[in-house]
């Protein structure tokens, strides 16, 4: 039968040992370009196709819990469905709206599990459902990818599951990723000409999806077993040491997480995928409260300021002066990182800081405050901590060094998730797996790292141009990352060195304005100085404006680790563009025409001619356009180039 975009046929195969069925189900995506195929029998597979081209060949997926006998699958119903509705995000991030349209199909097993399918446009994904009442283990579970072993992949290889989830994307073969190469996701493939982006979300109460090659193209999920026995091997940091035989212990029927392939014709469409967010739990109760914002950060520079007329360091005066920099400049919020209390009990105040004080001395200024903790220590402080939080008055906590997505330590986020929401509490997850869709399940939690940022600049030349103009295509897509930009001490690669109380970044310095306009945050950071943001009357100009949420966005060019320039509106009204390039100048011309009709004034930062040489050199002109306009934006090597329109 056929059913708006899903058919469903029997399918009998014979063979020696006589007559075994398999049922096949044939899932179309809406605009009927993307074909998803399942085939139920003694194994469940997929496979993938896009404009009649195979991308994902029979791949296998299962799931196994010790509550079913094993053998072969049998379907006890199949329902097919289709959705097409509009989501309106508590927080945007790339748009005001999201166009939510897809064909389902769900399939009950005899066994009592059931699989859910879904076919968009610009991807699929399925997820498991199980109905128990009754506590149970889940012993295990399967997702294979098999793609054209001639195709390569932005592999961000791993060492161990212990990890930040801060790694390069490696270009590998797909026929090269053999069973020693782990990797954590998100993770790019591109297979005849199309970008396969693999990821998930809605991960709550299991386990974090991971990936290993297999050798000949094909790769296999992993998980981290649930941990049997830990140890703290610090004031932040627990390892585990031996781990159980399942993945997840449950309590009772659940919704497993989404397994994601993302599908790209151009590179451009992964800077509007938004399948992340569509597939997680919505939110539920009143986040109103949550103010996204630009924040002025401390760490990066170790409260190295100067130009003052007391002793700088991590006390009251160096953040009032912080403070006043953010008020000067409407910058929305001011962290306090690693130092503002002892590190093994929150409530112990390091000397000279009084956090009450700030948090008045900020509220006449309009500005608010947030605070470092490592997860360590707020796991052993949590209701009193969060409560004393509020009553300072902080808006807002950054949760460092969980370093795993094992059920216990994923189970560990939304606890401090819901308990921060419970006291209006916003949430930045350091140290962490990528995200899941916690900006729609949780909206007070509004960015995360585990990305390759900024903050390595301080250490290592390991954040280059190509880096930057990778993960836009690639972390970006699963969510808002901390990546952490606007360094002023910008220079070219031969010029480059670790000074990590002044640092300095790769790139032009029209390259980290960008940035504020390619890299998604709703709580954006300024890295640098307040000093060197006071020396620098030009970039403040741009930074003063730029907001950190967006409510259209539109790929201009782009091209994985080349370059990528995309134009936002904002929230006002306002457009801003943002273009960066790797190692390679380059000319790019932006077409206007996604402007309303009338008349606009453009103010544009752009490297210098010097750029080339001294990464400083930013050039700020203005100019008067309209939607026929057609702008050449000249990049230097490691350049970026900015602009902000307003009606005229």
């Amino acid at each position: 039968m056929t059913y708006k975009g899903l058919s469903i046929t029997g399918i009998f195969l014979f063979c020696l040992s006589g007559i075994h069925a398999q049922q096949k189900y044939t899932l179309v995506s809406p605009d009927k370009s993307v074909t998803l195929t399942v085939t139920v029998g003694t194994d469940i597979s997929y496979s993938l196709t896009q404009d009649n081209k195979e991308l994902i060949a029979p791949s296998v997926v299962s799931f196994r819990t010790d509550a079913e006998k094993p053998g072969a699958w049998k379907v006890s119903k199949a329902r097919p469905g289709t959705h097409d509705g509009i989501l309106t995000p508590v927080i945007m991030q790339k748009t005001k709206t999201i166009a939510d349209k897809y064909n389902e199909l769900h399939l009950d097993f005899s066994n009592g599990l059931a699989l859910e399918w879904r076919a968009y446009d610009n991807g699929i994904a399925w997820h498991w459902i199980t109905s128990s009442k009754k506590p149970y283990k889940v012993l295990d579970e399967q997702a294979n990818f098999v793609m054209d072993k001639e195709g390569r992949s932005w592999y961000p290889q791993e060492d161990g599951m212990f990890s930040h989830n801060e790694r390069k994307y490696i270009n590998y073969k797909l026929d090269s990723l053999d069973d020693k190469k782990l990797a954590s996701l998100p993770a790019l493939f591109e297979v005849k000409n199309t970008k396969l982006l693999v990821t998930e979300s809605g991960l709550f109460n299991y386990a974090g999806m991971w990936l290993l090659g297999q050798g000949g193209g094909k790769l296999k999920a992993v998980f981290p077993a649930y941990p049997r026995e830990k140890k703290v091997t610090s004031d932040r940091d627990e390892q585990v040491s031996s781990w159980e035989n399942y993945l997840a212990a449950i309590q009772g029927p659940q919704s497993f997480p989404w397994r994601i392939v993302m599908i790209a014709r151009q590179d451009g469409d992964l800077l509007t995928n938004q399948l992340v967010y569509q597939l997680a739990p919505p939110a539920t109760g009143d986040y109103s409260w949550v103010k996204p914002g630009k924040v002025q950060w401390d760490w990066w520079h170790y409260n190295n300021i100067y130009d003052v007329d007391f002793r700088a360091g991590i006390n009251n005066d160096t953040y009032k002066y912080y403070i006043d920099f953010a008020s000067k400049y409407g910058i929305e919020y001011v962290l306090l990182d690693e130092g503002w209390c002892d590190t093994r009990d929150l409530m112990k105040l390091t000397p000279g800081i009084d956090v009450k004080e700030l948090v008045d001395y900020a509220k006449v200024k309009n500005v608010r405050i947030l605070l470092w903790t490592s997860w360590l220590v707020l796991d052993k402080q949590l209701d009193m901590a969060l409560d004393k939080f509020r009553e300072w008055g902080v808006k807002g906590i950054k949760v460092d060094f969980m370093q795993r997505d094992d059920q216990d330590m994923v189970n560990y986020y939304e606890k401090v998730s819901k308990a921060a929401a419970a006291r209006e509490l916003m949430v930045d997850f350091h140290g962490a797996y990528k995200p899941t869709g916690w900006i729609r399940t949780y909206p007070n939690v509004l960015t995360s790292e585990g990305v390759l940022g900024n903050e390595i600049s301080k250490f290592a030349d390991w954040i280059t141009p190509q880096h930057t103009t990778t993960i836009p295509f690639i972390r970006m897509a699963a969510g808002p990352m901390d990546f952490t930009p606007g360094g002023m001490l910008n220079v070219q690669r031969d010029s480059w060195a670790a000074a990590p109380a002044e640092p300095m970044t790769l790139g032009t310095r029209c390259n980290q304005l960008a940035m504020y306009v390619v890299f998604e945050s709703p709580l954006q950071m300024l890295c640098d100085l307040p000093t060197h943001y006071y020396h620098e009357p030009v970039a403040m100009e741009f930074l003063k404006t730029v907001p950190s949420t967006w409510q259209q966005t539109i790929p201009l060019h782009a091209k994985v680790g080349e370059y990528v320039a995309v134009a936002r509106q904002a929230p006002d009204g306002d457009w801003y563009i943002g273009a960066m390039t790797n190692w390679t100048p380059r000319e790019l011309t932006i077409d206007l025409s996604f402007l309303p009709e009338g008349s606009y004034k453009i103010d544009s930062w752009k490297d210098g001619i010097n750029a080339d040489r001294n990464a400083k050199d930013c050039k700020m002109e203005s100019g008067t356009i309209d939607n026929h306009s057609k702008i050449t934006v000249k990049l230097a090597k490691g350049g970026g180039y900015v602009a902000r329109i307003t009606k005229k």
